[in-house]
């Protein structure tokens, strides 16, 4: 009985969101109470199905006798769908501050809120047929958040989002069709369900095939050359900007890549080929490109974009070490971004929220005035930067531990990639609190700059609190991260 309640998360914020486009609120302090509420009752209700973990497959309905959409809790859904839902509060919460002021938020707050269900959706999928409709499904709840704005930029980026994942949803569904022809089953396994009597000796086919699934799912990942949407989606409200960027859309990229490679494919099959070292060298390319424009960009959300970018490709070099540990290390870091990214995004967001800054060069002297928001920030960038004692720096030791267990010319190179791209973060990130708390003499000796900056303060409660929490939990993952590691190398070696 306990199995279909599985469902349960993953209805009740989709429910809720069409409820609110169908009968909007007029009040808009009754209608944040209610969305908040239901974002935690339903939090509440995705933490405890996790932690009951009712075993079993709960098939929903079928397309055909072989491709059931069915549901299914295991290691990976406990995983990604905990991430979820520890987030999606904080980010509610936030999101009631900054949108305050904003045209439409009745009709955002519920497509934030579906948007929750969804990716929930993407979480608990127990096959690939199902992983990948709920995917695609996220792809077009997102599009009205991007738009939201309805000014020609957002517009634009709308579009480019759009075609960007209408192209990797073809590579994609290649991917999946192939698999489903030549598996002896769709349902997630770990170690993957591939079988090589029905490819015979055509396995330079399947990895080309796994090629094009990693590009087409890679797409919502932004690896290179598929990356440009994820800048030009900065154009959305912060809200939305750290949804794409910490929690849902690109998480659910790298969370697809997972399940394909270690639970379809097998990593076993594709350790050591071709396939994989294409993915080890895009996913390179891509940190080297994105920490090189992360420096050069002067836009305060767009640098923080590349970032994303970059972050994501440490990722996708981790599991491109074909093992356990590449795994462990992807999952690690991948958990420990979600946090401190969606922290920096959010410092970002009260500062253009609160000052209506938005280039790096506009930023002089507002650490004084903002020092809750930059000290949040601060720990951003260490954490991202990779210093010891916060979180970043001990997922990104777990991507070099994989990539020296490799013993290969390409895991030595993977890790000068990390120490080069640790070394433009630390620039990119720091420089922006150096230059936020340490003005120069010449802005400071300009009267207007000064007048100017009385004018400017932190947010209240609701935009801090998140910071609060985040910056708490980088700190913690930092210096006590072992029950947590020791949790993901069991579901990294394939158990629960």
């Amino acid at each position: 009985m306990a199995l279909y309640f599985i469902q349960v998360p993953i209805l009740l914020p989709v429910i809720t969101g069409i409820y609110m486009l169908f009968r909007p609120f007029t009040d808009a302090k009754k209608r944040n109470i209610f969305v908040e509420t239901m974002v935690l009752i339903n939090s509440a209700i995705t933490l405890i199905i996790l932690f009951l973990s009712p075993s079993g497959t709960l098939e929903l309905f079928a397309l055909s006798d072989k491709l059931p959409m069915t549901l299914r809790i295991d290691g990976m859904a406990v995983f990604f769908g905990s991430i979820v839902a520890c987030l999606w509060p904080l980010a509610t919460l936030y999101t009631f501050e900054y949108m305050e002021h904003e045209e439409r938020v009745n009709t955002f707050l519920a497509v934030y809120t579906i948007t929750y269900g969804v990716t929930l959706g993407v979480a608990f999928s127990g096959n690939i047929v199902t992983l990948y409709l709920f995917y695609e499904t996220l792809t077009m709840v997102t599009l009205p958040l991007v738009m939201h704005t309805m000014t020609d930029e957002a517009r634009k980026a709308t579009r480019k989002y759009l075609y960007y994942m209408i192209g990797g949803t073809a590579f994609a569904f290649i991917g999946m069709v192939y698999y489903a022809l030549f598996s002896s089953s769709i349902e997630f396994s770990y170690g993957g369900n591939l079988d090589l009597s029905r490819i015979g000796g055509y396995t330079n086919v399947a990895y080309f095939v796994y090629i094009l699934a990693f590009f087409g799912f890679g797409v919502k990942a932004a690896i290179f050359p598929f990356h440009g949407w994820l800048p030009e989606a900065s154009v959305a409200p912060t809200p939305v900007t750290a949804l794409l960027h910490a929690v849902a859309v690109v998480k659910s990229g790298v969370f697809a890549i997972m399940r394909f490679t270690y639970y379809c494919f097998g990593a076993e099959i594709l350790k050591n080929s071709w396939a994989a070292e294409i993915a080890v060298v895009f996913a390179m390319i891509t940190i080297v490109y994105a920490s090189t424009m992360g420096v050069k960009e002067p836009h305060f959300k767009r640098r923080l974009a590349y970032s994303t970018v970059s972050n994501l490709s440490y990722i996708l070099l981790a599991l491109s070490m074909m093992s356990p540990l590449g795994l462990l290390a992807g999952m690690t870091h991948m958990l420990f971004h979600a946090v401190m990214k969606i922290s920096g995004f959010f410092c970002v967001g009260a500062v253009m929220h609160k000052t209506g800054k938005n280039y790096v060069y506009e930023l002089d002297g507002l650490g004084r005035k903002m020092p809750l928001t930059f000290t949040a920030f601060f720990i951003s960038g260490l954490a991202l930067a990779g210093f010891p004692l916060f979180s970043g720096f001990i997922s990104k030791w777990k991507i070099a531990q994989a990539l020296f267990t490799d013993n290969s010319l390409t895991g030595d190179v993977g890790v000068m990639v990390l120490l080069y791209s640790a070394l433009m973060t630390a620039i990119y990130m720091i420089s922006i609190v150096i230059r936020a708390v340490f003005p120069s003499k010449e802005f400071l000796s300009d009267p207007q700059n000064v007048s100017e900056l009385e004018n400017y303060k932190d947010p209240t409660i609701r935009m801090l609190l998140p910071l609060f929490i985040f910056s708490v939990v980088t700190v913690i993952f930092g210096i006590w991260s072992q029950p947590i590691i020791e949790r993901l190398g069991i579901v990294a070696n394939g158990g629960f």
